[in-house]
This record gives C-alpha cells, sequence and structure tokens, in this order.
C-alpha cells in the first residue's frame, strides 16, 4: 500500500471515530440535562399583546430569568387597550390590557381558552408638580398632606367634585388665588390624559369623571351617556393631541415638559421609588382623586400556554414579588404591597385612604362615551 492511501484511510478511522465521539458527548450532555433538570432554554415561547404600562416590568432581566425558569420565553407588543381588539391577534397567545372593559370584548372576539386573569392592579392617580398642587389646595380643589417633619408635600387628595365645576366653567390659572408668582401655572386648568378612544386610562378617566358629575350614577344607556357628554367634551377637547398610552405624558411629566397635571397610574410612580429612581421624582406630588378607578391588568388567554402565563403571574410569589418591584397591587395580597412601599409612604397611600372607586360602564357604554368626548 502507497504512502497516500494508507494516510487516507487512517483519516477515515479517525474521522469514524470523531463522529462516534461526538454523538456519544451529545447523549450523555442530554442525558445530564435531564438528571439536572436543566433545559437550557426556555421550553415555550408566547408571544402577547400588552399596555405600555406593564413594558418594563416584561423586559426587566429578571422577570425575564423568572419566567425561563418556569419553561417561558415571553415576546411583547404595546399597544392602546382599547386598540387590541382591532389588531390580528391570530398567533399571539395572550392580550394583557389594562382593565376588565377591553378584556371582555377582546375574550368575547377570540373565543374560549378558560376566563380573564387579573394578577394584579394599579388605581388612577394624578402627578402634579407642587406649585401647581398647591395652587390647587389653596382654592379647594385638592387637599394637601403633609409628611411628617417634612418641609414639602408630596401627596394629597384631588377634590374631584369642586375640580370637575372648574373644568366646566372653563377656569384658567390665572383666575385660581396664589398661581401669579408661577409663570408656568398659564392657561386652562386641565388634566393631560391619554385618548379615551385607544387606551384605557384615558377611557377610566371619563368613567370616573361621569360618575361624579351625574351625582353618582355610573352610565348605563345613551341618554346617561348624553347627560355628561358636554362636560367630558370638554376634559378631553382642551387637552389638543393626545398620546395613546400612559408611558410618554408621564415620562414628559417627570422631564419638566408639559402640563403640570398628568393622569397616570399609581404603579409608574411607584415604579421609580421602588427601583431607586427617587431623584427623578423631583417636585411631584401625587393627588389621589377622592373618587377614581382602579385599573385591573387583566391577561386575556388567546392559547393553553397564554393561560398558563397568565396563571403563574397571579400566583408564583417570585414573579408577584417583581410585579410589586414595578408598582403593581397583587390581588388579594396588600401586604406584599405596603411592605414594599413601607418607605416611600409620603407618596404612596398604600390604604387608599378616602379614596371612592366608581363603577365602570359596560364596554358598549364606555366606548360610546369616549367617541362623544372626542366629538
Amino acid at each position: 500500500m502507497g504512502f497516500r492511501e494508507h494516510a487516507a484511510r487512517v483519516r477515515r478511522i479517525v474521522g469514524i471515530v470523531l463522529a462516534v465521539l461526538l454523538i456519544a458527548g451529545v447523549a450523555a450532555a442530554v442525558a445530564l440535562g435531564r438528571d439536572s433538570g436543566d433545559s437550557g432554554t426556555a421550553a415555550k415561547t408566547v408571544r402577547g399583546v400588552i399596555g405600555s404600562e406593564k413594558a418594563e416590568f416584561f423586559a426587566d432581566p429578571d422577570t425575564v430569568k423568572a419566567l425561563a425558569a418556569k419553561g417561558f420565553t415571553v415576546r411583547t407588543e404595546t399597544s392602546g387597550s382599547w386598540a387590541m381588539d382591532r389588531l390580528p391577534l391570530e398567533g399571539y397567545d395572550f392580550a394583557f390590557p389594562g382593565s376588565k372593559a377591553p378584556a371582555d370584548e377582546l375574550r368575547r372576539a377570540s373565543g374560549g381558552h378558560g376566563g380573564p386573569l387579573r394578577p394584579f392592579y394599579s388605581p388612577l392617580v394624578v402627578v402634579a408638580h407642587r406649585n401647581a398642587a398647591e395652587v390647587l389646595a389653596d382654592n379647594g380643589l385638592a387637599r394637601l398632606r403633609a409628611e411628617d417633619g417634612s418641609k414639602f408635600t408630596t401627596q394629597g387628595t384631588l377634590l374631584m367634585d369642586p375640580y370637575l365645576a372648574a373644568a366646566g366653567d372653563d377656569r384658567t390659572w390665572q383666575q385660581l388665588e396664589g398661581s401669579s408668582g408661577h409663570a408656568e401655572l398659564s392657561g386652562t386648568v386641565f388634566i393631560t390624559s391619554t385618548d379615551p378612544v385607544t387606551s384605557n386610562s384615558g377611557a377610566l378617566y371619563l368613567a370616573a369623571a361621569s360618575y361624579v358629575a351625574d351625582g353618582g350614577r355610573v352610565a348605563t344607556d345613551a341618554k346617561a351617556v348624553e347627560r355628561t357628554a358636554p362636560l367630558l367634551r370638554k376634559l378631553v377637547q382642551v387637552q389638543g393631541a393626545q398620546q395613546s398610552s400612559s408611558d410618554a405624558p408621564f415620562r414628559d411629566f417627570v422631564s419638566g415638559v408639559g402640563n403640570p397635571l398628568v393622569l397616570v397610574y399609581e404603579s409608574q410612580v411607584a415604579s421609580l421609588l421602588l427601583n431607586g429612581r427617587r431623584q427623578e421624582v423631583g417636585d411631584l406630588v401625587v393627588l389621589y382623586p377622592d373618587t377614581t378607578v382602579s385599573s385591573d391588568h387583566t391577561l386575556v388567554p388567546l392559547s393553553d400556554h397564554g393561560r398558563e402565563l397568565g396563571e403563574l403571574l397571579s400566583t408564583d410569589p417570585g414573579l408577584r414579588e417583581l410585579a410589586v418591584r414595578h408598582g403593581f397591587r397583587p390581588q388579594g395580597a396588600a401586604a406584599e404591597f405596603s411592605a414594599a412601599t413601607a418607605d416611600h409612604t409620603a407618596y404612596i397611600d398604600q390604604r387608599l385612604t378616602g379614596v371612592r372607586q366608581a363603577p365602570v360602564p359596560t364596554a358598549e357604554v364606555l366606548r360610546s362615551m369616549a367617541r362623544r368626548a372626542r366629538g
């Protein structure tokens, strides 16, 4: 046998041996992975559409890690809660709007994978710059609570009846006592909210305002919508163009841009405080409306995997702890939220003292209310 033939034969033998060793190594690695319970990657990838206020929670590396440990990789896209039912949701595993009403619409349209799940909630609040909050209080539109030993007020109550009366009369900041020394307080007094036709927080703002303006009655039909439509139209149209999510107006506010009164979720404020970003709070004052609506963040399963995810978010202690870290209140677990926010009660009213919850109209009535307000 010549040298070249002998070398070629050796190479073939070596190749066969290496292939056998590689296969044996892979088999051993798989067996080891099974024995150790480590799959290496999440077993299930689920897609969902969520409200923007939950984007940071799902993007948090700790949330990603916790979900992966349970066998999930979660891919999300954001949308206004009331715009979700107009999206092509085929291929999605869940939708996660900010309240029950749009969730009910989605459930009716999507068919059955079990009922919706409500892992956590957050009340709507108004954030105000300190000068604005003090002027509102001096004119009977708000009541401020000074933290013991604190030089400045950081929390209070927005009095909805007086505020709505001022809005109905087109009151300006210049007409309010004490505003003359603050150049940033000018023009009509109004609260920046999101587009009620597409966004959950904007729609719930109208629900609370309608309830107060109509003497504590929840709107149930076209006549009820008509009674408060002129006022709600003023609340919306004075704002001009509106955002479709609460994230952008809140970011503008903490950056010192835009209107001095902005409707947000309490969770957005709590998240800043709980994640070591207190410096971004600045002169912010949290005003809890004396009549408001809590936003029950409601997951609608669109597949069996989506339902599994919703159940995990509702029951897993680690994921509930992460939800609290992002400012949300877990359903049925007030103690978890209270413990986490114990150092931030200057801003956060843990017990929602003196806050009345307004009932929310049906989805059909709320949509009608929003369209009338938008004109």
